[in-house]
């Protein structure tokens, strides 16, 4: 019996060593702590289609990303020259190249290799795969003779890295190229050598993101693909940040409160004072929502769906995830209407819950200075909740908009659309009279449940400047605005409800998602015009002189980062077919998802 049990755990062992011998040692994930606050890595190189469709629609964004770099950099050349050369020679960079690929090419970065941003405590960590170390260095070198001066330069051991100190906030670059990985990390400015030696990889943490398997663990229970998972653990991070105790977080606090020491003269250590309370008490928080998590569910040249997961605590869940929302529309099933979008405000369950919230922040009080704020909006919470209990509003359940066309011009300030609107109630008949009594033009109006739609009045219509209908149903009331809309009331009126735990769905075609950007274009110029206008008459000044010409072109500069955003995004409308998105709460907490279908 004991031999049996000696070749069984011997078995087991050479498992277990076999499945270690596989992971790489030098992969990005092998150097993060596992009790990291945050982590987004790949576990996986996208296939070869799926990456060259990936960089089409990255070089549409080309232009938009240069212009915007180029405005930037005009904005920043009054007070910081220095900064506004680095800009330009980065967007400079992407000019010289004519694709990513080519980008990436000449700036070193391996397009199939592995990446990792975690955090060192909080202090953010970038660690991604080179194909070639010299070419980056290459790029690095480039930037420093735009910059106007080199990094400083700095090593332990063998290992040399860059370094710049950023003195206001009390933080410091770190850059080093570390075999064929880029190292990039935020660091506070007078960083402990372990910490340092920890980053650059010199010392590994004694157990990393790779053996846990947290992040392998969390796609598969997510469904998550393997192209991006990331996770942010609200009950360390919280706990982090308020309490003081992270390194990073500390040096910031200490440079902003030098700066408003040299401002009040106030001593710096009593600035700096923290509360025992504030640990257990971003602890007290981070209970209620104590993670979230992302990630592709699917990605190819055709979809691109993706999947956030959002934590809750049980009594939170328990409240949403078996609660019924019955909203026309809400519920599964294609929409015919290029735009529809769903929203459940179900408020009488809404008003019931947070007051039960700011019910407990009285009961236990937030005592941490830098939490205490939250005692007083909690409170103004919980008197605003008994007037959320008047009808009608009382008694909404939710909302919904489809919208079939959408059209604008210059002239007008909204879009014109024909569609529908849909109010989810519980009192239909009661929404309708308040109606009536704030539009005396309705007060003729008597739809009957479940019957055909009636016209609204010529007032109204007149204001509407399109023919409009009303219908009543069970639990909603549905408007319709525009030719031909009065034919689909009554089938809007018996689309399916949410199912228990729906809070959310949208539906967006190609076309119209091409007509929403081209009408904010419109707006945009409208504004940039505007602006420019007013710029002229106000006469702008810089330190009290006139400066019509840095205000000239900088207005130039924002003009063309506007064009040029807008172009990329019409540019990538252009491919889409459908989006998607539902919002739904389960046993767990939120899990919100999206559907992107390519042409």
């Amino acid at each position: 019996m004991q031999s049996r049990t000696r070749f069984i755990a011997l078995g087991l062992a050479c498992v277990a060593l076999a499945a270690c011998s596989h992971k790489d040692k030098n992969a990005p994930l092998a150097f993060v702590p596992a009790d990291t606050p945050y982590a987004a890595a790949n576990l996986a190189a996208l296939d070869d289609d799926t990456r060259r469709a990936l960089l089409a629609q990255a070089d549409l964004q080309l232009p938009s990303q240069v212009a915007q770099m180029e405005a930037f950099a005009t904005r920043l050349q009054a007070n910081d020259p220095d900064a506004a050369r680095l800009v330009r020679a980065f967007a400079a960079e992407y000019k010289n190249n004519k694709t990513v690929e080519d980008f990436t090419k000449s700036t070193g970065f391996d397009l199939k290799g592995r990446f990792a941003l975690y955090g060192e405590g909080m202090a953010p960590v970038l660690r991604v795969e080179l194909a070639d170390p010299k070419a980056f260095e290459g790029f690095v070198g480039r930037m420093e003779t735009a910059y106007g001066k080199k990094l400083d330069t700095a090593a332990i051991g063998a290992q040399s890295y860059r370094h710049q100190v950023f003195a206001a906030s009390g933080t410091e670059l770190i850059l080093a190229v570390v075999g064929k990985q880029m190292v990039a990390a935020i660091l506070p400015a007078d960083a402990a050598m372990p910490l340092l030696r920890q980053t650059l990889g010199l010392d590994r943490p004694s157990k990393s993101l790779q053996d846990d398997d947290r992040l392998t663990t969390l796609a598969k229970d997510k469904g998550y693909a393997k192209w991006l998972v990331g996770q942010l653990d609200l009950t360390r991070a919280l706990r982090l940040v308020i309490s003081g105790s992270d390194p990073l977080i500390a040096a910031i606090e200490k440079a902003h409160a030098g700066a408003e020491s040299a401002k009040t003269g106030e001593p710096v250590a009593n600035l700096l004072k923290s509360s025992p309370d504030c640990a257990p008490e971003a602890s007290r928080i981070a209970a209620r929502m104590p993670s979230l998590s992302f990630g592709y569910t699917r990605l190819d040249a055709k979809h691109q769906d993706g999947r956030l997961d959002v934590a809750l605590a049980e009594d939170i869940s328990k409240v949403f995830s078996g609660l019924k929302v019955e909203l026309p529309g809400l519920g599964s099933g294609a929409s015919a209407a290029p735009f529809d979008l769903s929203l459940a405000l179900p408020v009488a369950t809404l008003r019931s819950f947070w007051s039960a919230q700011a019910d407990a922040v009285a009961a236990k009080p937030f005592t941490c200075p830098m939490l205490v704020d939250l005692n007083d909006s909690f409170a103004k919470l919980g008197e605003a909740m008994p007037k959320a209990a008047i009808p009608p509003f009382g008694n909404l359940l939710g909302i919904r908009l489809a919208l079939d066309t959408l059209s604008a011009d210059k002239t007008s300030s909204l879009p014109d659309f024909t569609g529908r609107i849909v109010l989810g109630t519980s009192d239909p008949a009661g929404l309708l009279a308040t109606g009536q009594m704030m539009v005396p033009a309705l007060a003729k109006l008597k739809p009957a449940a479940n019957a055909a739609p009636v016209s609204l009045p010529q007032d109204v219509i007149t204001m509407l400047g399109e023919p409009a209908w009303l219908a009543t149903g069970d639990k909603a009331l549905a408007l319709g605005i525009g030719a031909g809309e009065d034919a689909k009331l009554a089938g809007t009126l018996r689309d399916p409800s949410g199912e228990p735990g729906q809070m959310a769905r949208m539906h967006l075609s190609g076309a119209m998602y091409l007509d929403w950007l081209k009408f904010m274009e419109m707006k945009s110029d409208s504004l940039a015009a505007a602006a420019a206008e007013m710029s002229k008459s106000d006469e702008p000044t810089i330190n009290g002189e006139a400066a019509p010409a840095d205000e000239a072109a900088q207005a130039a500069a924002d003009a063309a980062r506007s064009k040029a955003q807008f172009t990329a995004l019409e540019a990538q409308a252009q491919r889409v077919d459908s989006i998607d998105a539902e919002l739904h709460v389960d046993d767990s907490g939120i899990v919100v998802t999206s559907h992107t279908t390519l042409k």
